[in-house]
């Protein structure tokens, strides 16, 4: 996410380095090539303009204190600028005080638009609501077929109907919600690959029969500056509440999700960071900023752990490291717990420093599938205590996971430095435990 720019960024803000003070000269410099970095990664012309010139007014003339260095404090003026380009505050669902609550998406076909609605529903389950899904688009079939199978996938049921008129059938949605207690309504509407009449007279219409508490509209980032420019075509008609920007996974220049918020005038809410239903992370300014910095996202990573790590699990596993009672079948259940997390090169994204430490470094996630052959080979005694692997056991292990004897004993080595580090880690305390974990090095890279 944001590779390019943040590897701009980070050559223009050199120019700071040694640097004694803060001057005309150097800060002009910087800031050519700050537009130029912004301008590359399709941030938009006046917002790349503006930006450089808040800049600019908070530096020059700034005092570098104490042990401040300029190169410092110039970091911190592009972040909090950043911060505030992007939203200052993280903006939540809004839900209306009589139920349901309704939430009309719209969007491009393509753009990720009837995938998102099935993560936003998986998201507010686990909030506590109990979502139901609407199919709108009645235009294209397969949409409809893709919203019921993610539904069947989710365990969330979707509503549909044999009909053209997708304000009836939302109507209908309705008077089907408060029948069976679905407290807030998610409504998919159809999608084209371009901005026409008929789509928008649609959506309008829907919009002003459902009246909803959150009109949201999914961007494509990979598509920069048109994403910007059809989110304000769509809020010009139906005065969205948020956006939602996709596929910053992917080879994305980054600039749309710096623009959009400045040029159509409502927040970010999510970010989608991949196809699974899992993959969905509400948007943080300050957090996207230091992303954007190289300084990390420590706290999103945490949260992530929290969420999939399981507190009495968590308990006994600490207690089992202090015990030195640590297995490969609870090393076996901690790869999986962190496979749901997402890739390992997304998750080192949120380490500060990592994406630059491991840019031309290969990561690969089916490194995961080895281990867990490796393991899987192994008896339960052996999987227990591997003191007991010997040359003949090792062998055998190596044949039976399609491995080979060096591969057995890498991981071993490495079972055995996790372990150490593990158990130096736990002294610190369930919190300290969850804040810390790792994978052993060289596992998966």
């Amino acid at each position: 996410m944001f590779e390019n720019l943040q590897e701009k960024l980070e050559l223009a803000l050199k120019r700071f380095r040694g640097q004694a003070t803060i001057t005309d000269e150097n800060i002009q410099e910087a800031l050519v090539e700050i537009r130029r970095a912004l301008l590359d990664a399709d941030v938009n012309l006046n917002v790349a303009k503006k930006f450089v010139d808040d800049v600019k007014e908070k530096a020059v003339g700034t005092d570098v204190k104490g042990k401040l260095l300029p190169e410092q404090l110039i970091v911190k003026i592009v972040r909090d600028e950043l911060v505030e380009l992007l939203g200052n505050n993280q903006s939540d669902i809004i839900f209306s005080s009589a139920t349901p609550s309704v939430i009309m998406v719209a969007g491009l076909q393509g753009s990720g638009k009837t995938t998102f609605c099935a993560k936003l529903a998986k998201n507010l389950r686990k909030k506590g609501r109990q979502p139901l899904l609407v199919a709108c688009d009645v235009h294209r079939p397969a949409a409809i077929d893709q919203l019921k199978s993610l539904g069947k996938t989710i365990n969330i049921p979707v509503f549909s109907e044999d009909s053209k008129d997708a304000v009836k059938i939302a109507q209908n949605a309705i008077s089907y919600a408060k029948r069976f207690a679905r407290d807030v309504i998610i409504v998919d509407t159809a999608g084209r690959l371009t901005i026409d009449e008929e789509m928008m007279n649609e959506v309008t219409d829907l919009s002003k029969t459902l009246k909803p508490t959150e009109t949201l509209f999914v961007c494509d980032a990979m598509i920069g500056q048109d994403a910007v420019t059809t989110a304000k075509a769509f809020h010009d008609r139906l005065n969205l509440t948020g956006i939602v920007l996709t596929k910053l996974d992917g080879d994305t220049r980054g600039g749309a999700a710096l623009s959009v918020m400045t040029v159509v005038g409502k927040p970010v809410k999510f970010i989608g960071t991949g196809e699974k239903v899992d993959a969905l992370e509400p948007f943080h300014p300050d957090r996207i900023a230091s992303r954007i910095l190289g300084m990390g996202d420590i706290i999103s990573l945490v949260e992530k752990a929290e969420q999939e790590f399981d507190e009495d699990q968590a308990n006994k596993l600490e207690d089992k490291i202090r015990k030195n009672q640590f297995t490969f079948d609870d090393f076996l259940e901690q790869l999986k717990t962190i496979k749901k997390m997402g890739s390992i090169r997304d998750l080192l994204g949120f380490i500060p420093g990592m994406d630059k430490a491991m840019k031309n470094v290969t990561i690969d996630d089916k490194a995961f599938s080895k281990v867990e052959a490796i393991i899987l080979s192994m008896t339960k005694q052996e999987r227990t205590n591997p003191k007991i692997l010997n040359g003949s056991r090792r062998k055998r292990i190596a044949d039976g996971s399609g491995s080979t004897v060096q591969d057995v004993n890498r991981l071993l080595k490495q079972f055995e430095d996790m372990t150490k580090m593990m158990k130096n880690i736990s002294r610190g305390g369930k919190s300290r435990f969850l804040q810390n974990f790792g994978l052993p090095q060289g596992m998966g890279f």
